[in-house]
C-alpha cells in the first residue's frame, strides 16, 4: 500500500488530522497490507500510527534534518511476515547522502529504502517509498533517474522491487515514462481490473469525481493480481486524507 495521509496541519479545520487518525489507522488495520509506505507523515503521525498497530514496525527519517524534523517517507512492515534486512533514506538531489535540496524542488526531498525478507518463503523484496517535488519539474524528472541509478548500483535488478509514493505527477508525463524503462505500473499490468477511482489526489473534495493520478506503485519482477484505489471514507462522509491510498496484491 503506498498512501499520503497527509501532514498534520490544523488549519485543515474539519479535515484535521486530530480528527482523522482514529479512522486512518482503522482503515490501516482493515486492509492489512504486509507492506505501506506513507508519505507527509510528521514524526508525531508516524509514531501514533506505530503505537496504535500491532505485528508493525517502520523505518525512516525525516526530511528536515535526517532525524526527527519535518516529514517522513515512512515503510511500516508486518513483523510477523517479514524481517528487515537494510534500510536508508536519501535525499531527492544531487547530493542524496546528505539533508539538501536537489534542482528546481521547493523544499528537501526524501526517498526510503527498505530490504526485506518474506519469513515464509525465503524471498527478498526491495522496497523505495518516495515524495517528489510538486513544483520543481527537473526535480521530478531527475529523481526518477536517482531511483533507477540506486537500483542499478544495488544490483537488484533481478529481484522483486516496488517503487512505491506521490510522484506528483500524472501517468503521461516524464518522470513516470522514465521509471518504467526499468519498472512497470501496477495499475496498467494488474491482471484483474483495476478498482476504485482512476484518480488517486482529492483535494479533500467530496463532490468531484476523483480523476487526477499521482499516486503509484511501480513494480519490478513482481506479477500484480489486484489494483484497488480505496476510496472509503469517514463516518461523516469527508476523506480519510486528501490522497487516496492504493493497494496492490501480487503472487
Amino acid at each position: 500500500m503506498s498512501y499520503n495521509i497527509r501532514y498534520n496541519n490544523p488549519n485543515d479545520n474539519e479535515n484535521w488530522w486530530e480528527y482523522r487518525k482514529q479512522e486512518v489507522v482503522e482503515m490501516i488495520k482493515y486492509y492489512q497490507p504486509e507492506i505501506f509506505g506513507i508519505q507527509e507523515g510528521l514524526s508525531a503521525q508516524v509514531k501514533y500510527i506505530d503505537s496504535t498497530l500491532t505485528n508493525y514496525s517502520y523505518v525512516g527519517l525525516g526530511r528536515d534534518d535526517g532525524k526527527e524534523k519535518g516529514e517522513f517517507t515512512a515503510i511500516f512492515f508486518d513483523t510477523t511476515k517479514l524481517k528487515l534486512i537494510e534500510t536508508k533514506t536519501f535525499w531527492l538531489s544531487e547530493t542524496p547522502n546528505k539533508v539538501s535540496v536537489g534542482w528546481d524542488a521547493s523544499m528537501e526531498r526524501i526517498c526510503t529504502y527498505g530490504a526485506f525478507l518474506n519469513k515464509k518463503t525465503n524471498k527478498s523484496i526491495f522496497i523505495f517509498n518516495c515524495h517528489f517535488d510538486h513544483i520543481g519539474k527537473k526535480s521530478r524528472i531527475e529523481s526518477s533517474y536517482l531511483i533507477l541509478e540506486e537500483i542499478k548500483n544495488k544490483g537488484i535488478g533481478h529481484e522483486c522491487i516496488a517503487v512505491i509514493g506521490d510522484l506528483n505527477c500524472q501517468p503521461d508525463e516524464n518522470p513516470i515514462e522514465i521509471l518504467k524503462m526499468e519498472l512497470k505500473d501496477s495499475y496498467q499490468v494488474s491482471q484483474s481490473q483495476p478498482y476504485g477511482p482512476i484518480g488517486t489526489f482529492n483535494s479533500f473534495n467530496t463532490v468531484n469525481e476523483v480523476t487526477k493520478r499521482i499516486d503509484y506503485i511501480m513494480v519490478k519482477n513482481l506479477n500484480v493480481t489486484h489494483y484497488t484505489t480505496i476510496d472509503d471514507r469517514r463516518k461523516n462522509k469527508l476523506w480519510l486524507s486528501d490522497h487516496l491510498p492504493i493497494l496492490i496484491q501480487t503472487e
